[in-house]
């Protein structure tokens, strides 16, 4: 029997990143399954990729692209965003809507209350909520952790069913939030069959490569001083100097060129505008990821998939990915993270090793699983 098609809307807040990559691939497939998908994000000033991605998802969105006012701090202003959201529910009348992070798990279950006509009774559409790590990177301790986790608890009667990208995701969440009071499941990111192809390096490729948003959660100054670290015993050994290239945009992007010019790099590392994960890895031998705080990042999938060196920070879901044990793993510190880039920079046919294995990367972080799987956990919750 052929399954009803359903109206799902997808709600968060910043269109960049991997939270927008989720969202994407799921509208994608959705759409692809006979649904009808909608998207509510934040209205903000877009750059060329962000352009070219939205070009890229419209097709998909038979129940279109809705721009909202989302400010990153909480606010007075999250009120009229919540009234903005919930008008745009009310007219499209969905079945599912689905929240990623923080700020879109908050509209979507606060901006559908009561919102759906059903047999001349007045209902609300199911909610689902996907942390994508958001509020869980918070201190349990601190004041802004324990207002956040507060939030948290006190929405779960308004979900009815919690979406975790990994095991570590769940895991915290029992932590710092507690027992979930709802239906909850891990379904882990996934990329697309065709992104497992090698991706070939240019004829200036950089030593290393650093991509992602240019925030200190992601390790930008990190990369940056390991790559300085690398450089003098480079100098005190009559070495050549070893290459970097950074490519990202955000709001610590002028700090992190000015730290480059202070550790006497100007000479040795490049900035690029934020670009697809594919065309950076042309620009790069080897590929860092020194983030502090993770979930499950997509960036990393990406990068193995196209069969390439990587080096990442030990936290969040990454050991899922590389393995509990991994070699490429290291703590987010500036001298293991130089450690580590040192043994990959030396000998990197020998490090290649402690890659995973694409086969088995592609049979459990498949793009069509994690479509198929959350449109179950739709129909069962």
């Amino acid at each position: 029997m052929k399954q009803k098609s359903l109206r799902i809307i997808h709600c968060f807040r910043s269109p960049i990143g991997g939270v927008f990559r989720h969202v994407r691939d799921l509208a994608a497939m959705q759409n692809a399954a006979g649904h009808q998908v909608g998207v509510i994000c934040e209205l903000c000033e877009d750059g060329a990729l962000e352009q070219a991605q939205f070009a890229s998802l419209l097709p998909d969105l038979a129940l279109g692209l809705h721009r909202i006012p989302i400010n990153r701090r909480i606010g007075l202003s999250d009120i009229g965003a919540i009234i903005s959201t919930r008008k745009i529910i009310k007219k499209l009348q969905p079945d599912i809507v689905h929240g990623h992070g923080a700020k879109g798990g908050t509209y979507a279950r606060l901006g559908t209350l009561f919102t759906r006509k059903q047999r001349n009774q007045i209902t609300t559409p199911q909610r689902f909520y996907s942390p994508h790590g958001g509020s869980l990177h918070y201190d349990a301790e601190s004041m802004a952790g324990k207002i956040m986790f507060t939030a948290e608890r006190w929405q779960e009667p308004l979900t009815d069913g919690l979406i975790f990208v990994s095991a570590y995701e769940e895991k915290v969440y029992h932590a710092k939030v507690g027992d979930p009071r709802c239906a909850y499941k891990i379904i882990r990111n996934g990329i697309s069959k065709d992104e497992f192809a090698p991706v070939s390096l240019n004829t200036d490729a950089s030593d290393f490569l650093f991509t992602g948003m240019m925030r200190d959660l992601k390790g930008p100054d990190l990369f940056i001083r390991a790559l300085a670290e690398l450089n003098m015993a480079a100098k005190a050994g009559n070495r050549p100097p070893i290459t970097g290239t950074m490519v990202g945009d955000g709001p610590q992007k002028q700090d992190y060129q000015d730290l480059a010019e202070q550790l006497g790099l100007k000479q040795h590392i490049r900035f690029y505008p934020a670009m697809p994960v594919r065309e950076a890895l042309t620009l790069g031998r080897i590929f860092v990821l020194p983030s502090r705080a993770e979930s499950l990042p997509y960036i990393a999938l990406e990068v193995l998939a196209a069969q390439r060196n990587m080096i990442a920070s030990r936290v969040g879901g990454l050991s899922e990915i590389f393995g509990e044990n991994s070699n490429a793993l290291c703590k987010p510190e500036t001298s293991a993270l130089a450690a580590k880039m040192y043994k990959a920079y030396s000998d990197p046919a020998a490090y290649y090793a402690s890659m995973p294995d694409p086969l088995l990367l592609r049979s459990l972080f498949s793009r069509e699983n994690m479509a198929a799987t959350t449109e179950l956990f739709y129909l069962s919750s």
